[in-house]
């Protein structure tokens, strides 16, 4: 379990290691990175293809939205890692093209995000498909009780590193402004206004 505000590098401090770990000459899954939205697993698959681009490791993202026809095709190819959106990996897996019986690495990124009821228990689903063995590496800035009753089902005394002792970034000042969902698009256009170019 480790929390870090955004912008720390957590990305790096979970796709090094798993790379490190990834065995080329094996063609199987062996590592599981699970992120909430598409924008996010877009980014995470470019850190993680730009950092295994001389490794010999394949890296596949797949998330919800998008063609099956192409993730199935690119599934009967060699892939090592796989960066996905929970219900769109789901699928995969209960359709038997994403075999997991080899992926001993599972990583959730934003995990308060992926345990909140918009997705449903899906982790849960998603973990049985694991082998018994598997690591779980949980990344998020916040951890409310949700991720609490998780660690309780699936982990056995994990070890926690905390970096949150400020809330923002060193040079970064932060603002909020508590307004109803219709008077975003206009606060913000207010903001932009107000905020002189250098």
């Amino acid at each position: 379990m480790a929390r870090a505000k955004n912008g720390t590098g957590k990305t790096g401090a979970y796709v090094i290691p798993i790379l490190e770990r990834i065995d080329t000459t094996k063609d199987k899954i062996q590592a599981l990175i699970i992120v909430p939205t598409r924008e996010l697993a877009l980014q995470t698959s470019q850190i993680c293809i730009e950092l295994s681009k001389h490794m010999g490791c394949k890296v596949m993202a797949t998330t919800g939205g998008t063609n099956l026809k192409e993730d199935i095709l690119r599934l009967q190819q060699q892939v090592h890692v796989i960066i996905a959106t929970p219900g769109r990996i789901l699928d995969l897996m209960k359709k038997g093209l994403a075999v997991m019986d080899k992926c001993s690495m599972l990583v959730m990124d934003e995990a308060d995000k992926l345990l909140s009821q918009d997705f449903k228990n899906m982790l849960d689903s998603v973990i049985s498909h694991l082998p018994n063995d598997r690591q779980i590496l949980l990344y998020s800035a916040t951890f409310p009780c949700t991720v609490d009753q998780f660690i309780k089902r699936h982990m056995h005394n994990p070890y926690e590193i905390n970096l949150m002792e400020e809330l923002t970034l060193k040079g970064i000042t932060q603002y909020y402004a508590y307004v109803q969902e219709k008077q975003k698009v206009h606060c913000l256009n207010t903001l932009f206004s107000k905020v002189s170019h250098p």
